[in-house]
């Protein structure tokens, strides 16, 4: 494998606070805490230490989660270092989606198990686990029911409400059937498919089956995978789902850093709603709301009064689901972390954070860019190779490639610069001469000479076309690249599912990615199988 990486800012894929968070811009130093250094987390472990997290819950909660797995020996012994006070958690999460739908929920997750590696080299006296928490309480359910595989779009269809983890894993047979068709029938590369239905028809809801999947890829590394919506990690979170329901804490704080980041030049990313919890009832995920001096759930006929709802969360805390504002709370009172491992939209929210975390008195991690990756497979490497082409020429368009491609290799002169140079002298010329005879001649010479030049410029375009006709062979192979590496003009990690890759490599994939991708080194790396 050929690794190279390509900096951030020459990436256009990129957004604009994304490419400043991952080059270190000075105008978003107040929106964090620790600089991204490996030196910088003996700060951070100081700073975790002090926090009072409940290791005997999380220990005794995660065990029990891990129950019944087979293989997991590796991942119990790593939920139970985190009973010792000289242990920390780094973080990556994800929605549960299918088939863990596009690239980088892999590539974070990996991005998480080389970070730790480098921890527990660099801090022997600590030892550092990585997690990775699947988001199952969303409840969109149009964002993690689909997967690209081979070009073809797999989706899971059913009607839906609530709680996706919730959902039950029965109505995923038609996805299933399709994704084995797709493979190849009985038997695919790697025995994969066996693995992914094993996980999605052994588990009754959707929640574990993707836990036991993940775990499933990642079992003979350090991997933890972890279902925070459990009722104990609730309860013990109550007394900040109590202040943010009743004091209304976090809105303020959120909006406060949204003006301050427009006023840095940055949009402001999360909306920060009054109460920012859910309320879960069977089949069914709603926003509370304070209106009128009660509390409802939003579409619903419940309504409480504050004795009342002050009751029903002290009853009922596993009713009760952190939102977007809420999340980052929750995960960082559950664990022991030291920092999370995200994407520019996720860092681009937690920017948003720092006082919210202050106001609740926990500290505030690290935050890390997790790496984007570009793999170009064997087929699309030759294509690269024969085409002459360097990798940066495919962030562009199609048309933008070829129109170059052609000017660099054609025998003819395809550009009449030249000659517009000419004719913008021409009618400068007359236009002068003209003004000297007429000064309302000066404006008529000036638009003929527009218009000629008009037509000078539509000839060179004909004569591009008519030259790009005899470069048919390079312009399919460049319309393949583009579609193979950049779907739609998008990262292919944003698009494509890990099957893509993984049907070519096997289990290769893991420990190439694991050791390729070190998200304290910025820039977009490039993986040439």
């Amino acid at each position: 494998m050929q690794i190279t990486r390509i900096p951030f800012e020459e990436v256009p894929q990129f957004s604009q606070r994304d490419v400043a968070y991952a080059t270190g811009a000075k105008n978003l130093e107040p929106f964090y805490k620790y600089p991204v250094t490996l030196a910088a987390f003996a700060d951070v472990m100081a700073d975790k230490a002090k926090d009072n997290t409940d290791r005997k819950l999380l220990v005794d909660e995660l065990l029990a989660q891990y129950e019944g797995f087979k293989d997991a020996d590796t991942a119990r012994t790593q939920v139970q270092s985190l009973l010792n006070e000289n242990a920390f958690t780094v973080i990556t999460a994800h929605q549960p989606s299918l088939f863990t739908g596009p690239l980088y929920f892999i590539y974070k997750i990996c991005s998480t198990i080389n970070l730790t590696r480098q921890l527990n080299e660099r801090y022997p006296d600590k030892h550092v686990v990585p997690v990775f928490i699947m988001g199952g309480e969303d409840h969109d359910f149009d964002e993690i029911n689909h997967a690209r595989i081979r070009g073809e779009m797999i989706r899971w269809d059913q009607e839906t409400g609530g709680s996706v983890a919730m959902l039950s894993t029965t109505s995923l047979a038609p996805a299933l059937s399709a994704l084995k068709e797709l493979l190849g029938g009985e038997f695919t590369p790697f025995g994969i498919y066996d693995r992914i239905h094993k996980a999605y028809t052994k588990n009754a809801t959707y929640g574990e089956a993707t836990i036991a999947f993940v775990h499933d890829l990642f079992k003979d590394t350090e991997l933890v995978v972890a279902n925070p919506s459990r009722k104990a990690f609730k309860e013990a979170f109550r007394p900040i789902m109590e202040r943010e329901i009743f004091d209304r804490i976090s809105q303020p704080l959120i909006e406060k850093a949204q003006d301050e980041l427009t006023a840095a030049g940055y949009s402001g990313q999360a909306h920060a709603r009054e109460i920012n919890l859910f309320y879960l009832s069977p089949g069914r995920r709603d926003r509370i709301v304070f209106q009128g001096g009660v509390y409802g759930v939003l579409d619903t006929n419940h309504v409480f009064s504050e004795a009342k709802f002050r009751a029903e969360l002290n009853d009922h805390p596993e009713r009760f689901s952190p939102n977007v504002v809420m999340r980052p709370l929750f995960q960082e009172f559950i664990f022991p972390n030291l920092a999370y491992i995200g994407g520019g939209g996720e860092i681009a929210y937690w920017l948003e954070r720092k006082e919210q975390f202050t106001a609740f008195g926990l500290n505030f991690p690290m935050l890390i860019r997790r790496n984007s990756v570009v793999w170009v497979d064997a087929k699309s490497g030759k294509k690269l190779d024969k085409l002459g082409l360097d990798f940066n020429a495919l962030f562009r368009h199609d048309d933008l490639i070829i129109r170059n491609f052609v000017a660099e290799h054609t025998n003819n002169e395809l550009s009449l610069a030249d000659e517009l140079a000419q004719l913008d002298d021409l009618f400068k010329k007359l236009s002068v001469k003209a003004k000297a005879i007429d000064p309302t001649l000066e404006a008529a010479a000036l638009a003929e000479g527009t218009r000629q030049r008009k037509i000078v410029e539509q000839f060179e375009s004909r004569l591009r076309r008519i030259e790009k006709t005899k470069f048919k062979q390079e312009m399919t192979l460049i319309h393949e690249l583009r579609a193979s590496l950049f779907p739609g003009n998008s990262l292919q990690e944003r698009k494509d599912n890990f099957l893509n890759v993984y049907l070519e490599t096997g289990e290769e994939i893991f420990p190439v990615l694991i050791e390729a991708l070190d998200p304290l080194v910025q820039g977009l790396v490039v993986v040439k199988a």
